[in-house]
């Protein structure tokens, strides 16, 4: 069976930085995911496609397509913006239904609408006789707080045609926390007629593999692992093909620390973070990566604890040319440390 690979990036009002088209840039010099989804698209009645995320559909130079994802509950805003999506090179329309972030769901968007079986229906036959020259697709998780709707929802995925349904294996009030329910992830293959497509905690080849074979899925999504090692669609695809998985030098990592550093707007980004908020220092922007890619570095979490009270660029540099230069022959882990 040949897998497909997938990167969607979690999104919210701190990391919008990590799903732009900069970063899928540097993402593809590592070894691109077969598919691309995009940040999504907020969609209500005064709504208009956001610059910065049409610009990693219409500026894409990574030789993947890109799916475009909206999020929202105006039905007659979906439709329109859609529409508007679809006049550009999109691989596909992407409605998310899974964001778990509480200012999301409270609005009744994401993850919110799978409280909601009815609107669902409702959106999905709005958006296929909307969506019919390309594909149409479903992001969403195995319920809000339970798994109540979980087939209901499921049988309307199959009533409009969806083309492809990637599902992470937790509810929205799970967040990224606690078990991911393969088992239902494997239920919804045998159910759906569409490929679907595992999501949640797929952090190594490995891990991949391993869920790939459980579930029967089409293909992997991977979010904040591949942030945390952009090397793990080369390797998962080692490892379908049977091969030993290329290790990665911390060296190697920390030229990609350095590439992060280089992000287009980053003279407009103030220097140092006591002032400002997280993430609006270079140094705070810097450590949105750097908290997922600390745990694959050492197992007992030094290098994650001393980078968090660093306050200035210089002092973060220095520590990652401490911890990742010091021992040439050292390689990245292959998954991320457990008791970190």
């Amino acid at each position: 069976m040949n897998h497909q690979l997938y990167v969607d990036f979690p999104l919210d009002e701190t990391n919008q930085v990590l799903t732009n088209l900069w970063f899928m840039k540097v993402i593809a010099q590592y070894g691109s995911p077969d598919y691309f989804f995009t940040g999504y698209f907020r969609v209500n009645e005064t709504s208009r496609l956001n610059r910065s995320i049409l610009a990693s559909i219409t500026e894409n130079d990574t030789g993947r397509p890109v799916f475009a994802q909206m999020i929202g509950e105006s039905i007659p805003d979906l439709v329109r913006t859609a529409q508007e999506l679809c006049r550009d090179n999109i691989a596909g329309v992407d409605l998310n239904m899974g964001c778990p972030a509480p200012r999301v769901y409270r609005k009744n968007v994401g993850g919110g609408l799978l409280r909601e079986p009815e609107k669902v229906e409702r959106i999905l036959a709005e958006l296929r006789s909307t969506v019919s020259d390309r594909p149409l697709t479903v992001k969403m998780r195995i319920g809000f707080d339970n798994t109540d709707t979980f087939y209901e929802i499921l049988d309307k995925i199959n009533r409009h045609n969806i083309d492809l349904l990637s599902l992470h294996g937790r509810t929205v009030k799970d967040m990224y926390h606690g078990e991911v329910r393969y088992d239902l992830i494997a239920e919804a293959v045998k159910r759906v007629d569409c490929p679907v497509l595992a999501n949640g905690n797929i952090n190594s080849a490995t891990n991949a593999q391993e869920v790939l074979s459980q579930t029967g899925a089409a293909g992997v999504m991977v979010g904040r692992w591949a942030i945390a090692n952009p090397w793990i669609f080369n390797q998962i695809r080692q490892a379908l093909r049977g091969e030993i998985i290329t290790p990665v030098s911390l060296v190697e990592v920390r030229n990609y620390i350095d590439r992060l550093c280089q992000t287009p707007n980053s003279a407009a980004i103030p220097v140092r973070s006591r002032s400002v908020s997280y993430g609006e220092s270079r140094v705070g922007y810097l450590k949105m990566f750097l908290n997922y890619i600390a745990l694959l570095v050492d197992a007992e979490g030094h290098f994650l604890r001393l980078m968090r009270k660093t306050q200035t660029e210089v002092e973060l540099l220095n520590l990652c040319d401490r911890f990742l230069l010091g021992d040439s022959n050292e390689n990245f882990a292959l998954a991320p440390y457990s008791k970190i």
